[in-house]
């Protein structure tokens, strides 16, 4: 079956919990949490938001690890160089009980050290591959990454788009030959027809944006939970 990760952001809501249980319910294999950070700067506008709305309610790292639920799926942390490379970073992760981390501004060059530290405490850290990277890179990716890689659909920032786009494919096509990991795709996909479109070229798909949309719209736990649903549904034939 292929994976389904959708993201929340940690400290957004004071229920924001209660959405990763959501997300294990309606199917997801993974379940990513973002670590506010003040300078989000690859994400787009409506994750830059909801870590505005977070840090607004007083979210800290601390806050969030200690709030994170567990819910029977693995968990994986998504945050910025700033705070992961803090010391003692991942001995706090993988007490809040994760077992994944993405960094999406640590250079491959600068990742073996946080990698390490990862892989000590059990927390595999996914590198991020892009359609402009080139296939000797793409190969060294693949071999440094633990647990999946990320494939980013789009050069730009995280972000609802309305079709997926045909860079995607590529990427995917290009990666598979050079890692044994999963392929997960993000960056952009909104829908079910896009979701069931990136799991036919890749192993498993990332939804984010879309996700916080509904949850800064007002949208709660279960219908956001429905939504997943849906996608799930969809990379699953239906």
């Amino acid at each position: 079956m292929k994976t389904l990760m959708p993201y929340v952001t940690g400290g957004v809501t004071a229920d924001w919990a209660s959405y990763v249980h959501a997300f294990a319910d309606a199917g997801a294999g993974l379940v990513e949490i973002g670590l506010p950070f003040s300078e989000p700067t690859l994400d787009g506008a409506t994750i830059q938001e909801a870590t505005a709305v977070a840090l607004s309610r007083g979210a800290t790292l601390r806050g969030v690890l200690a709030a994170t639920p567990r819910c029977g799926v693995p968990l994986v942390a998504s945050t910025y160089a700033n705070l992961a490379l803090r010391p003692g970073f991942c001995d706090r992760l993988a007490e809040a009980g994760f077992t994944g981390l993405i960094v999406p501004d640590l250079p491959l060059e600068e990742s073996a050290e946080l990698s390490e530290a990862a892989r000590s405490r059990g927390i595999g850290l996914a590198l991020l591959a892009s359609p402009v990277t080139p296939d000797d890179r793409l190969a060294e990716i693949g071999r440094r990454s633990r647990g999946f890689v990320y494939a980013v659909s789009v050069m730009g920032t995280t972000g609802e788009r309305t079709t997926l786009a045909a860079p995607a494919r590529e990427l995917a096509a290009r990666l598979a030959p050079r890692t044994e990991l999963p392929v997960l795709l993000g960056f952009g996909i909104s829908t079910p027809a896009q979701a069931a479109a990136a799991a036919r070229v890749a192993d498993g798909v990332v939804v984010g944006a879309a996700v916080m949309r509904r949850l800064l719209d007002g949208a709660g736990p279960a219908e956001i939970g429905a939504y997943v649903g849906t996608m799930r549904e969809a990379m699953s034939g239906g």
